[in-house]
């Protein structure tokens, strides 16, 4: 029976909107979005600010309610569960800000940071102060830092760290499912690729499923095995990672790619004359 149950997908969203305001403000911010992320696996949601990445995965989260559709983890409809069960899957369900400055509170350790988690877990899943203290030792060093870290502030660290430390923080409850919300656009780009090869090394290490958000579309094609493409709420492409990369097939996909910066002047220059072509045909 278990064998069943680990071939279904780990998260699985159909038909999906999601509304902001009341009344006649109503605006629906996500309408008819649907993808699956197999255990194991990485969907990468990308779009320009506005497409609606950062609303689906705070719906993934709970954080918003849903107005259509459903969000089914683990094989159970969100939706339909009780408090107490939504906080036991809470638990399974974690997240990595963009900002790794602001995510990280500036008054306290970065040990009361990493224990925080485990003190509002439900009580079935709580640890002791001890086990508190090993298991954020153990994450600091399976990110790159030393346990001593923990005794430390926030500002004290790079924003890179600072990102490790999210990471740390988010591994802690044992999730199976971290929703990583653009991790990386605040930092450099050689840190960006530190930060990515942490996130896949982990992944790989404890066979977590990753809902990765970006507006670069590179980024996201590094660490995803499928994309799904963002404008104004719908979906209007997807695919495995390389082919929507490679071979874009909607206009709105190729134009994201033309946005996105390289190091060679030619091959931008090309990207920017791709990027201007392409808004003169819609417009």
């Amino acid at each position: 029976m278990s064998d069943v149950i680990e071939q279904e997908p780990l998260l699985a969203v159909s038909d999906l909107g999601v509304d902001y305001g009341t009344g006649r403000r109503r605006h629906r911010a996500v309408e008819d979005v649907g993808f699956e992320i197999p255990v194991g696996r990485t969907l990468g949601l990308v779009g320009e600010s506005g497409a609606g990445k950062s609303t689906i995965g705070k719906a993934v989260l709970g954080l918003v309610p849903v107005a259509a559709g459903t969000i089914r983890f683990e094989g159970r409809d969100l939706a339909r569960l009780s408090r107490r069960e939504r906080l036991a899957l809470g638990a399974r369900r974690q997240v990595v800000f963009q900002d790794p400055y602001s995510s990280l509170d500036p008054t306290r350790t970065i040990g009361y940071t990493l224990a925080e988690p485990c003190r509002s877990a439900p009580r079935p899943d709580r640890m002791t102060p001890q086990q508190i203290t090993e298991r954020m030792g153990a994450l600091l060093s399976r990110v790159g830092l030393a346990p001593d870290a923990a005794e430390r502030y926030p500002a004290q660290f790079s924003g890179g760290q600072r990102q490790r430390i999210a990471i740390a923080r988010s591994l802690m409850l044992s999730p199976r499912l971290i929703v990583c919300d653009e991790p990386v656009s605040a930092l450099d780009l050689s840190v960006q690729a530190e930060v990515l090869n942490l996130l896949a090394e982990v992944q790989r290490d404890l066979g977590l499923s990753l809902l990765f958000i970006s507006h670069d579309l590179t980024v996201v094609r590094h660490i995803s095995h499928e994309i799904v493409v963002l404008r104004g709420g719908h979906v209007v492409e997807r695919g495995p990672a390389d082919r929507v990369y490679e071979y874009p097939e909607d206009p709105y996909t190729q134009a994201l790619l033309a946005s996105a910066p390289v190091p060679d002047p030619e091959q931008q220059q090309l990207r920017r004359d791709a990027r201007r072509a392409l808004a003169e045909q819609e417009g």
